[in-house]
């Protein structure tokens, strides 16, 4: 058995005191302390996030966007430079086989963002995709660290440590500068539901990235952040997860996501005829958000019953108590006649029955 693979941040997290976790074989810091406390840091301050585990994909040449076209079931040759987009990468029958984000970084330069569980088939996919194009794919993930500030304080963090104008780089974009004099890639997004910005950098810079940022940011509150309130965070914000709400089982149109979809390309792409025939007869179950009435938290695969017949309508695809709510939220994919608003319905949460509702997402979202 192979031991996870430390980050290029692996002694600092350790100075920190950070609680380690085997994550896609990477060893990640879950917390640093209380993860309540970095939940409420990113939600009211800044929280600083070691993203390095994540993969990174270059698609260049001439014909690179019509290859990503061709691969995605996105339009990624219609992105503007320096700008980014959500897409996904899906099998030929519709399943999802990875939530990415692309960044054209120069018109005939591409680069994919994918999860770290899913790197190993997202690449060779692009590669096997890309094939009859003049494009070459590249994985580059050994090439990148990934540094995250999120919170609203990230701008002003950030902006003292970049020669980049902060304020006029708009959401989903990226542009190539300095951070503490190293050069990096600077992109405006995140995965908390609150604004924020991520760091490409070599590896070797990664711990002068990282220091530079906590001296900034120490004044403004900010601390370091693991994955355990990432995971709470997206959740609040409704984002989805592989492997939670998004697999091989499900399509965009089940995650409520068809709108990243694009059928209008000449070349077509890889699951065009299936997800067209998906989005004709209608999702057969719809991604929803609970909110239980009591303390238990519904989690992942437990059942979600109709009270009024006592049937399984659905299941949880993630669930855990909402720092920023005060009460416990989940979300759950249930038959699409009662993914209603108000629908009162119920999690089997060990053996018991636990009263919940049915809610509109995301959970939050920042004013």
């Amino acid at each position: 058995m192979t031991s996870p693979v430390p980050t290029p941040l692996h002694a600092i997290h350790q100075s920190l005191g950070a609680s380690f976790t085997d994550f896609a074989g990477w060893s990640m810091p879950v917390r640093y302390g209380s993860e309540t406390a970095e939940h409420h840091a990113v939600r009211t301050t800044a929280g600083l996030f070691d993203l390095s585990h994540m993969g990174e994909i270059e698609v260049t040449g001439p014909e690179a966007g019509r290859a990503l076209d061709h691969a995605l079931v996105g339009r990624p040759s219609a992105i503007g430079v320096g700008r980014a987009r959500y897409s996904m990468i899906c099998a030929e029958d519709g399943g999802i086989i990875d939530d990415l984000v692309v960044y054209r970084l120069e018109d005939e330069r591409y680069l994919v963002v994918a999860n770290a569980s899913n790197v190993h088939v997202v690449a060779p996919a692009l590669v096997e995709r890309a094939k009859g194009y003049d494009a070459v794919v590249r994985d580059a993930s050994a090439e990148w660290a990934l540094i995250a500030v999120q919170g609203p304080a990230s701008a002003q963090i950030v902006a003292a440590v970049t020669d980049l104008d902060v304020p006029t780089l708009r959401y989903y974009a990226i542009d190539a500068g300095k951070v503490a004099g190293i050069d990096v890639l600077l992109a405006r997004t995140g995965y908390t539901g609150e604004d924020g910005f991520e760091v490409y950098c070599a590896p070797s810079s990664a711990a002068a990235v990282w220091e530079a940022i906590t001296e900034a940011g120490t004044p403004h509150g900010l601390i370091p952040a693991g994955l355990a309130c990432r995971d709470t965070l997206r959740l609040e914000a409704g984002m989805p997860l592989y492997g939670h709400e998004l697999s091989r089982e499900t399509t965009p149109f089940e995650a409520g996501l068809g709108r990243v979809v694009s059928f209008d390309k000449p070349d077509g792409f890889v699951g065009d005829a299936a997800l067209a025939a998906r989005r004709e007869e209608g999702p057969r179950s719809t991604l929803v958000g609970l909110v239980a009435t009591g303390r238990r938290s519904p989690r992942a695969g437990y059942a979600v019953i109709d009270p009024a017949t006592g049937d399984e309508i659905g299941i949880v695809t993630s669930g855990s108590p909402s720092p920023t709510l005060g009460r416990p939220i989940a979300m759950a994919y249930v038959k699409p006649d009662l993914a209603v608003s108000g629908t009162k319905i119920q999690v089997v949460v060990r053996g018991s029955h636990e009263d919940a509702e049915i809610v509109d997402l995301p959970f939050y979202s920042k004013k």
